[in-house]
């Protein structure tokens, strides 16, 4: 077969590598418009906030390396129509070089695009966006030449825009978080997580101005305020980060889209026409905390459905489990994750939830060094008492947690499951009833 992959994101990739490593005798050709592949964008503000020596580490594929195991690739070349009935995918390269490829098998990797608000001054030298290696390389250089960049205003208050104001932070720079949320991280957590993630933004410097939206830019070429509808703020730099969208125009009016925008896709990836698959963040997922399709831009999920897609493709019927959104944020030595959906969203989406929650030390009192509070949320249907969500918080590492709550939404467990469940304890790492317990026990 001629599989022809547009697009060598982490969803792209992790397709090319799956298809490689696995079927033989298959042609790919892939094409990207980008320079560079594998960029870990969850790195970027461990580098732009020099957590981190250099960028080099958020590599771990490149051209080279897929060439290497047989594909053929085109960087910086844009894929500019496909034409669906014929199967053929037209592109032209950086050097105005024309290609028109027919395909057998078409994967569309085309991943999503920072929202591009039309914003008065948005054009201003020293206001930034931040998704691709070029970004932070340009932000980062910014801050290294330009002394007089001394206040930073991030618009937008979600994961990317709270982990960017930590970095400019870590630059000593005066920084402004705003966003016409109440609070941060809206998405992901419901308000008593969000006040403490506020909490220790504040306690760290950070100034947050919520509740406002931005109305211009200003500035003589380079940025000089900030105006939202509750004041303007001097500033000399803005980075934009209010979201992003599924970069879909390729497949529009000939492929099934989601209500964002998104390429609608069934279990093995594949859209709306036979032998045409999405992947990626073009593409919707099935979200098992609310048995539904649904859009979460997540690299995980990219990963993920590039996996499921490749075997597809290549002959061999594979679907995916679902997703529950999993995800976690370590701002200033705190750390939050999350999974499935908050009281919040399943009360928007019109499920009758209840939640139980808790909070205690992570271990025995005892225990008098590195012994944290942590607090739990565990969101349940009222019918059925299933686990749709769960959202925990700690100075301590209390990642691995989450994963378990990923498990149980996938698998419909429900809260009652969890009273008596054969949790081990030792002094070193937890109590006897940890807070996972005592959550269950505490559910109505």
């Amino acid at each position: 077969m001629k599989i022809v992959v547009v697009g060598a994101n982490h969803a792209g990739t992790a397709c090319i590598n799956t298809m490689l490593d696995n079927y033989k005798g298959n042609e790919i050709v892939v094409f990207d418009q980008n320079s560079n592949i594998s960029f870990l964008g969850c790195g970027m503000a461990l580098w732009i906030g020099g957590q981190i020596s250099g960028p080099e580490g958020l590599f771990y594929s490149s051209k080279d390396k897929l060439e290497a195991k047989g594909a053929k690739i085109h960087m910086e070349t844009e894929v500019t129509n496909i034409d669906f009935d014929k199967k053929i995918v037209y592109a032209t390269g950086k050097d105005g070089k024309k290609y028109q490829e027919s395909y057998d098998k078409l994967i569309l990797s085309t991943g999503s695009l920072p929202i591009n608000p039309e914003i008065p001054g948005k054009d201003l030298d020293n206001v930034q966006f931040v998704k691709l290696y070029q970004h932070a390389e340009e932000v980062i250089n910014k801050l290294k030449e330009r002394p007089e960049i001394k206040t930073v205003a991030v618009v937008g208050a979600g994961y990317i825009g709270v982990e960017l104001a930590e970095a400019f932070k870590r630059w000593g720079k005066d920084v402004h978080l705003i966003d016409f949320c109440d609070e941060c991280l809206s998405t992901y957590y419901d308000k008593p997580f969000r006040d403490k993630m506020d909490t220790q933004l504040l306690n760290n410097g950070v100034k947050l101005n919520y509740k406002q939206l931005v109305k211009e830019i200003k500035g003589d070429k380079r940025v000089q305020a900030v105006v939202t509808d509750k004041g303007e703020y001097q500033v000399d730099m803005v980075v934009l980060c209010i979201g992003f969208r599924p970069n879909s125009a390729l497949g529009k009016g000939k492929l099934n889209l989601f209500r964002n925008g998104a390429y609608v896709v069934d279990r093995t990836q594949k859209t709306s026409l036979d032998d045409v698959y999405a992947i990626g963040d073009c593409a919707t997922v099935f979200d098992n905390s609310i048995d539904d399709i649904n859009y979460i831009a997540l690299a995980t999920n990219a990963v993920r459905s590039g996996i499921v897609a490749a075997h597809n493709v290549c002959g061999t019927k594979l679907e995916s489990i679902g997703v529950q959104g999993s995800n976690g944020i370590s701002i200033f030595g705190y750390n939050m994750v999350s999974t499935g959906l908050t009281l919040e969203k399943a009360q928007r989406l019109g499920i009758d939830a209840l939640e139980t929650t808790f909070h205690d030390l992570q271990k025995p009192e005892f225990m008098e060094h590195n012994n944290e509070q942590v607090s739990i949320r565990i969101v349940y249907r009222k019918d059925d008492r299933t686990i749709i969500g769960a959202q925990i918080a700690s100075k301590q590492d209390i990642s691995m947690a989450i994963h378990l709550f990923s498990l149980a939404v996938q698998e419909k467990v429900t809260i009652d499951k969890f009273k008596l469940l054969d949790i081990f304890f030792l002094p070193h790492f937890n109590k006897p009833y940890n807070y996972i317990t005592m959550a269950a026990l505490g559910a109505k």
